[in-house]
């Protein structure tokens, strides 16, 4: 893809360390005696992927065919990471190096049962805040603002917000970490906000608006509930999305992120509300079915021969030409999937 990115992202850039433990976290661990916890896992696996909630958008949006720019700041060992985004057409010019420092990190354990432990090295992602990316956002029709230092999502929302281009607002991981009154302005100012039931609950406790609060207040809103699909809500509409069953479900890290890609690919189409949120269900599928954030692959005859299949009162609803194939991670040439 070499044409003007409609979507420019902000968001983190990361490594991920996945970690699996076949066990489950709560055998290992003494209730009274947590004060002085000292534990150790044997890990049955361990896999080093490229991650980052800007990143994984990035290469949904390649795969659908949505030309997009990446923003952030990355270390001296990204090298690997931005040949694949290059090779799927990701404008990276606004992507910065840092010699000095290595790329955001995540470390990420999970046992039998679904539990986590994690930890995460923000790096070179610390910089991000010094970027600006106002150029790049009055050349788009969305930018989106996703989890990363809480200085560079203030920043980057006014910026986009500015600019002219719609503002998708999805602090996710990191509502914790934000000021309420930095939540509440990336809010007022936000043409879309995402996010999970959970997160929305965490929105509201930080800043005292509710779902229904912010569904008055910003034009669009899409609500995720796990294996219950999804909501879309905008103009007093809401439309209930159902899933799209995975063929086998490996890893639900990432759904998120790749069911945002997809929720922008359906709009920038322009079809109706309830084929927008199947794209975006479809789209996450694809990623709850590999273990790690980027490691499906398809065509756009394969998604939507897919698509068709798994909404079949929607089938045909979608063409082909409405969606451009990006170079195989695997061939170097347009088709094949893995």
């Amino acid at each position: 893809m070499t044409a003007t990115p409609q979507v420019v992202v902000s968001a983190s850039i990361a490594y991920d360390y996945i970690m699996s433990f076949a066990g489950s976290f709560k055998d290992h661990i003494l209730a009274d005696k947590a004060h002085v916890l000292s534990v150790s896992f044997l890990l049955d696996s361990l896999k080093n992927q490229r991650g980052g909630v800007g990143g994984n958008i990035a290469y949904n949006l390649a795969l659908l065919g949505v030309p997009s720019a990446l923003v952030g700041t990355v270390g001296s060992d990204f090298g690997p990471y931005r040949a694949v985004l290059e090779r799927l057409g990701v404008d990276l010019s606004n992507v910065v190096e840092i010699e000095d420092d290595f790329t955001s990190t995540s470390f990420m354990n999970s046992d039998l049962a679904g539990n986590q432990i994690a930890g995460f090295y923000p790096g070179a992602g610390s910089h991000s805040d010094e970027l600006d990316l106002t150029d790049q956002a009055r050349a788009a029709t969305y930018g989106l603002v996703g989890a990363a230092a809480p200085t560079a999502m203030k920043k980057h929302a006014a910026e986009i917000a500015a600019s002219g281009a719609k503002l998708v607002y999805d602090p996710s991981q990191q509502i914790v970490a934000l000021p309420a009154e930095d939540l509440a302005a990336g809010i007022e100012i936000a043409e879309i906000v995402v996010g999970n039931d959970y997160e929305f609950g965490m929105l509201e406790r930080k800043t005292g608006l509710t779902l229904e609060d912010i569904t008055a207040q910003v034009p669009f809103v899409a609500v995720t509930y796990g294996d219950r699909g999804s909501e879309l809500r905008t103009g007093g509409e809401r439309v209930s999305i159902p899933v799209a069953r995975p063929k086998i479900l490996k890893d639900p890290t990432g759904g998120g992120d790749a069911y945002r890609a997809g929720l922008l690919k359906g709009l920038l189409l322009n079809v109706d509300l309830p084929v927008v949120g199947r794209i975006a269900a479809l789209s996450a599928t694809y990623a709850i079915e590999q273990h790690g954030t980027q490691e499906h692959e398809y065509t756009p005859a394969g998604f939507l021969g897919r698509f068709d299949e798994a909404f079949p009162d929607f089938a045909g609803t979608l063409m082909e030409s409405q969606f451009s194939a990006p170079v195989s991670l695997t061939t170097g040439a347009q088709g094949t999937p893995r």
